[in-house]
């Protein structure tokens, strides 16, 4: 009896063990768009699906990335705010809108990831010639508010158009970017403002012909909530040295890196990409965990421009190297 007692104690202490185990694993939610241009994002996550994870292995066996797709910025700083999101790839505006919306209370920039990578792209045959031929026409934008839709009504203003958020000289219409294409080629947008791989899409498949190339731009970065930055220091650390590595990686490893975001595109979009079309479009990027000054002060300056932004632009505290 008192062996089968004993038994039975040392199953019960393995079971606990086990839970205390459980208990202590810390989980980090990290986002991403499906995008070329967050190709850091995309290929984590799809080392992560293989259990090879890059920031698992480098974060230590207690702790768990799970991973979101997001189809654009503002969705995934709702997710910071509403606390189900820690860190994401996100383009610098929606960042920048959440960061001066909370008084640079919620969000952090803790690393770059790309520049460059999106255009404004016309019909192959389109009587599209010069910025003042967009009157009266339809632009396509990823999401309201987001970098591409900025972007466009910044540049739009810039050249002397009335825009509104529904109407004006021009209208801008925010379409997700897989639904972009359709609406392309039905004529139902003269015009598309979007970022890689969707470029490329338009050119290769709608026969699509880059109008302007945004190549002075910050395209993506990786933000940290405050919340995560403050309480899990360390980890946010490691994070941000790994993903100088991965960007490192995949400047060094293209071929590796684009058969990897190819696969993952598929998983998460239910879409094939052509290796040939990701390799046209990896052109465009620059993938960079620099994040120039100047190029922060000019999303700033689009944002202000397109009317997102009013009142202080303090930009002090958004960018945090933990």
């Amino acid at each position: 009896m008192k062996i089968r007692t004993l038994i039975a104690f040392i199953g019960t202490l393995g079971l606990f063990l086990q839970g205390v185990g459980a208990e202590q694993k810390t989980v980090i939610r990290f986002g991403h768009f499906p995008n070329i241009t967050h190709a850091q994002g995309v290929i984590a996550h799809a080392l992560s699906r293989q259990g090879k994870g890059w920031f698992e292995e480098r974060l230590g066996p207690n702790v768990e990335i799970q991973w979101f797709t997001y189809n654009a910025g503002p969705s995934a700083m709702e997710a910071i705010f509403a606390g189900s999101l820690d860190l994401t790839y996100v383009g610098p505006n929606p960042a920048l809108n959440a960061y001066l919306k909370s008084n640079g209370e919620e969000i952090r920039i803790i690393s770059g990831a790309a520049t460059a990578g999106a255009a404004l792209v016309v019909k192959g045959d389109s009587p599209i010639k010069a910025p003042a031929d967009f009157l009266g026409k339809k632009i396509a934008t990823p999401q309201f508010g987001n970098t591409q839709d900025i972007a466009c009504r910044a540049w739009l203003k810039a050249n002397g158009f009335n825009i509104t958020q529904t109407g004006g000289d021009v209208i801008v219409i925010p379409t997700a970017n897989p639904e972009q294409l359709g609406l392309f080629q039905a004529g139902g947008v003269d015009a598309v403002w979007t970022v890689e791989p969707w470029v490329t899409r338009l050119e290769r498949e709608a026969k699509a012909r880059v109008f302007l190339e945004d190549k002075d731009t910050i395209t993506t970065w990786l933000a940290s909530s405050v919340k995560f930055l403050r309480d899990r220091r360390e980890l946010a650390k490691k994070i941000a040295a790994a993903n100088v590595e991965l960007t490192k990686w995949i400047q060094d490893n293209p071929a590796e890196a684009q058969k990897l975001l190819i696969e993952e595109l598929k998983a998460e979009t239910k879409a094939d990409f052509d290796p040939e079309a990701v390799a046209q479009a990896w052109k465009r990027i620059n993938f960079s965990v620099d994040v120039p000054q100047k190029l922060v002060a000019k999303a700033v300056q689009d944002a202000k421009d397109a009317g997102f932004l009013k009142g202080s632009t303090d930009t002090s505290k958004l960018i945090e190297t933990p």
